[in-house]
C-alpha cells in the first residue's frame, strides 16, 4: 500500500484491509471483486491483484507462512528487490540493503552520482553504494536510519546545515542532484461512457484492461452526435490527463452485453469502482433521485 501512496492515506486502508483479511488464507480465498474493492480509492490495482496472488502462492507453497529469505519472498508475485528486503530487514533484522525513493535521494548526493537514477545503470550503483554502507549487525536501525535521513533532512531541499553526515557528502551541489531522465509530457486523452437508467438501477461494465476486473460506466466507441455530455470530470493516469464525459445511455430496452450488468443503486458501494467512476454515479444517481 506504501507503494505510490502516502503514509496518511495508507494507515485507514490498512487496518480496514487487515481487519476484512487477518490472514494470508482469509486473502487468498476472497474473490479478487471483494478484493479490488477494499483497494478502491488507492489506485494501481495491479498491486492488489499481486498481493491476492501472492497471499494464494504463500498458501499453496509455503504452507501459509511467509518465506524466510529474500530469494524466497522475491519469487512472489509483483514482489520486486526493494520490497523483499524491506520486508526481511525490518521484519527480520536481515542485513540486506534498501533503496527507495528517499535512500535514492541520499545516495545519489552522499557518492555524487552524475548518471541518472532511473536507468538500469544509475539503478545499481545505488544498490552497490547501500550495500558498502551496510554494517553486519543493526540493519534494521541501519535502513530505517537511511530512509529518515532522506526523507528529513536530505529532501526535495536539502538541509545541509543540520545533515549529521555532510563531511561525508562529496556532493558540489546537492540541490541538483538526484539526476533523472525527462519527465514523458503529458498526453491528454477523452474517454467516452454512457449512463443508463432503468428503475432504480444502472448499466455497468466490467473493465477488461486498465482497471481490470472493476466495475465501469459502460464504454462508447464515440461521443454520440447532437448530445450534451450528463458528466465531465479529469483524472490523472501515468503519463496521461484524462477526461471523462459521460453521456445519456440507449433506451432503457437495450440489452446489456456480455460484460455487462445491471446493478441496483444501493448495490454500488458494495462493488469495486474506480474512484472517477464512483464520483460520476454518486452525481448522476442523485440528480435521478432528485
Amino acid at each position: 500500500m506504501l507503494q505510490q501512496t502516502q503514509v496518511a492515506t495508507v494507515i485507514p486502508y490498512f487496518r480496514t484491509w487487515m481487519e476484512r483479511f487477518p490472514n494470508f488464507a482469509a486473502l487468498a480465498a476472497a474473490p479478487e471483486s471483494e478484493v479490488l474493492h477494499a483497494w478502491q480509492g488507492l489506485g494501481y490495482y495491479a498491486r492488489a491483484r499481486n498481493l491476492r496472488t501472492a497471499a494464494q502462492t504463500v498458501v499453496e507453497k509455503h504452507g501459509g507462512q511467509f518465506p524466510d529469505s529474500a530469494e524466497a519472498i522475491r519469487g512472489l508475485p509483483g514482489v520486486g528487490r526493494y520490497t523483499a528486503n524491506a520486508v526481511i530487514t525490518f521484519a527480520r533484522n536481515h542485513a540486506v540493503p534498501i533503496v527507495e525513493a528517499n535512500i535514492a535521494r541520499l545516495l545519489a548526493r552522499l557518492s555524487n552520482l552524475e548518471i541518472s537514477i532511473d536507468t538500469s545503470l544509475g539503478r545499481e550503483a545505488l544498490w552497490q553504494c547501500a550495500a558498502k554502507l551496510l554494517p553486519k549487525q543493526g540493519a534494521r536501525l541501519h535502513n530505517s536510519a537511511l530512509m529518515d535521513l532522506g526523507a528529513l533532512v536530505c529532501g526535495t531541499r536539502p538541509r545541509c546545515h543540520v545533515c549529521p553526515v555532510r563531511n561525508f557528502c562529496a556532493a558540489k551541489n546537492p540541490s541538483r542532484l538526484p539526476l533523472k531522465k525527462p519527465r514523458p509530457s503529458i498526453r491528454l486523452r477523452t474517454e467516452h461512457h454512457g449512463f443508463s437508467w432503468r428503475r432504480g438501477r444502472v448499466l455497468l461494465e466490467q473493465s477488461q484492461d486498465r482497471w481490470r476486473g472493476m466495475w465501469i460506466l459502460p464504454r462508447l466507441a464515440a461521443a454520440p452526435p447532437h448530445r450534451k455530455p450528463l458528466h465531465i470530470s479529469e483524472f490523472p493516469f501515468t503519463s496521461h490527463r484524462i477526461t471523462l464525459t459521460v453521456f445519456p445511455g440507449g433506451s432503457a430496452r437495450d440489452r446489456a452485453k456480455s460484460i455487462q450488468r445491471w446493478f441496483p443503486v444501493d448495490a454500488l458501494p458494495s462493488i469495486p469502482l474506480p474512484s472517477p467512476h464512483r464520483r460520476a454515479l454518486e452525481m448522476l444517481t442523485s440528480e435521478r433521485h432528485k
